[in-house]
């Protein structure tokens, strides 16, 4: 919800999403240095706007705190959080990332897009023999075997290959400990190999002569620092694992790293993060082994990078609520309604920016989709609209239009990276 100071001058009041590339000046939605209704204007569909120059901002950031946990570190993009091909040319450019994929079409995109072999790492589920063949065509790709069967069928094609395993320590979390999101724990999911099935994989590994570099685990989505006591505890359970794996050289700890998604949603704290990594993983825990540490980031590098601008079609209310009808539905951005991370809505442009928020109403926002659960906000303060104005989603990056669809046949937008 934004953070409302009824009373203040409107240029004394401040909302929690606001930063240098991202806020209202004299009344206009400015992102990555556009006027954003301005440029919408230019488009007749649902817009995503992604922001170059703090996707890569996120990337530096990230890679400073992974360099002050003194380990050796390597990050790889998930892709599945966003495929925009642009994007991806973008970061394979920098030099500075690889890139994380799930699926053969993904490895294709992925070279298409510049990176090589070498610096692509895969981790998949449900793998078929057909994915197997086309992944292990490129001797190079690195892959983590998610299963006892994967182990089996790898080592049964291309005896005395290096792979990876990707774990599950049986402790994860997510954003706001959401059980949806929370991908080792409790309750037992389909990632990874469990410990009690560790020494059939290692005995699998061993019979067809596989060589395990990497332990790979991922364990949720979205933690922020107050999940940070519970990932530790994921982390701790992983030094088990490691005890059995003399020739394993990479610890790769998944992604999950997470950002604000509401008022009072603290940022994660990347110096405790990377002090976690140190403590289990840094050269007094390794024994001399001088682990690497892999990441894959995906939302933390774009999430808040990207924006989905939709016009408003209708305002009316409906007995005690007013409805505020835009062009685009959820599954053009599936996510707040499969897991409950809301992209917040902000007015493209507020009429009288001077004003303080006394005038704002509480607003529903609806999606043009036929079903009831369209809805990406409610009840949520906003400044007068009327149609043929536009909002903008924040926080649109990741996990949108690399999952759209087209139900309802309205999956038509486009993509801009600026």
């Amino acid at each position: 919800m934004t953070r409302v100071l009824a009373g203040l001058p409107r240029a004394m009041q401040t909302d929690w999403w606001t930063r240098d590339d991202l806020r209202h000046d004299k009344g206009r939605l400015i992102f990555a240095g556009q006027d954003a209704a301005a440029l919408a204007s230019r488009y007749d569909r649902p817009l995503f706007l992604y922001g170059a120059t703090r996707i890569r901002a996120n990337l530096a950031r990230l890679r400073t705190a992974l360099a002050a946990s003194g380990c050796d570190h390597r990050l790889y993009y998930a892709m599945k959080c966003n495929r925009f091909p642009p994007l991806l040319r973008m970061l394979s450019g920098t030099g500075a990332i690889g890139i994380d994929i799930c699926s053969p079409g993904e490895l294709d995109l992925a070279l298409a897009s510049g990176f090589a072999a070498r610096d692509i790492s895969f981790t998949g589920t449900g793998v078929a023999n057909r994915d197997l063949d086309r992944l292990l065509a490129e001797p190079d790709l690195h892959i983590n075997c998610d299963s006892l069967s994967q182990i089996r069928r790898i080592g049964e094609r291309t005896p005395g290959r290096a792979i990876g395993i990707r774990i599950n320590p049986g402790f994860g979390t997510g954003y706001g400990d959401s059980d949806r999101l929370t991908y080792a724990g409790a309750r037992t999911t389909k990632f990874g190999i469990y410990r009690e099935q560790w020494a059939e994989a290692l005995a699998l590994a061993a019979r067809h002569r596989l060589t395990i570099t990497t332990l790979h685990f991922h364990v949720g989505c979205g933690y922020l620092s107050q999940q940070l006591d519970a990932w530790e505890r994921a982390v701790g359970a992983v030094g088990a694992f490691l005890a059995d794996a003399p020739q394993v050289h990479t610890i790769n700890i998944g992604g999950g790293l997470g950002l604000p998604h509401r008022a009072g949603d603290a940022p994660l704290d990347l110096d405790r993060w990377a002090a976690i990594i140190a403590r289990h993983f840094g050269a007094k825990r390794s024994n001399g082994r001088g682990l690497t540490i892999a990441v894959e980031p995906g939302d933390y590098l774009v999430k808040d990078a990207g924006i989905l601008l939709l016009d408003v079609t209708g305002v009316e209310r409906k007995r005690d609520t007013l409805f505020v009808s835009v062009d685009g539905g959820f599954n053009l951005h599936p996510e707040p309604a499969h897991y409950d991370l809301p992209c917040e809505p902000i007015a493209c442009v507020i009429a009288d920016a001077d004003a303080d928020r006394t005038a704002w109403q509480p607003v529903t926002i609806a999606g043009n989709i036929n079903e009831a659960l369209d809805l990406w906000a409610e009840e949520h303060p906003m400044p007068p609209l009327a149609e043929g104005d536009r909002i903008a989603l924040i926080n649109a990056g990741g996990y949108g239009s690399a999952m759209a669809s087209n139900h309802c046949m309205r999956g038509e937008f486009y993509e801009l990276l600026i």
